[in-house]
């Protein structure tokens, strides 16, 4: 008896989604990473007030990682090199949001905690989507 191997090709609808869902955390994370890391501290505070009771380094490093994250979630993806980095990107995303979410633990932010699982649920989509079910092949 033979065994035929299937390469089942992702559906167009879940290659969609996985764009869109990237997109949009790029573009979230692009934005708040650099708001973080080029305005003033007091008035980055006015919107987060945990920015003005935390180093700036960290507010700063915070804010950095973010744009990383979102600059990782797109352009290996979009150019076809080392696409590899978009599902680590992910992962790193959903690692901060995790910290994030303990973070606000500990100030009694509970509030918050919703959001930062749901941007963690979504990364963990990506991940899982750009490593398993639809991954973008390397340009050859």
């Amino acid at each position: 008896m033979q065994t035929y191997s299937v390469t089942q090709q992702p559906s167009k609808a879940l290659r969609v989604c996985l764009w869109i869902v990237q997109v949009l955390l790029a573009a979230m994370f692009g934005m708040v990473g650099s708001m973080k890391l080029t305005q003033p501290i007091a008035q980055l505070a006015t919107s987060l007030p945990w920015a003005g009771q935390v180093p700036e380094a960290l507010v700063r490093f915070i804010g950095f990682s973010e744009v990383l994250i979102g600059v990782g979630l797109l352009l290996p993806s979009l150019l076809r090199l080392k696409p590899g980095l978009t599902v680590w990107a992910a992962v790193g995303l959903v690692a901060v949001m995790l910290l994030a979410a303990i973070f606000h633990v500990s100030r009694g932010e509970y509030s918050v905690i919703p959001v930062n699982l749901v941007l963690a649920a979504l990364a963990l989509f990506v991940a899982w989507g750009r490593a398993r079910k639809a991954p973008i092949l390397p340009k050859a």
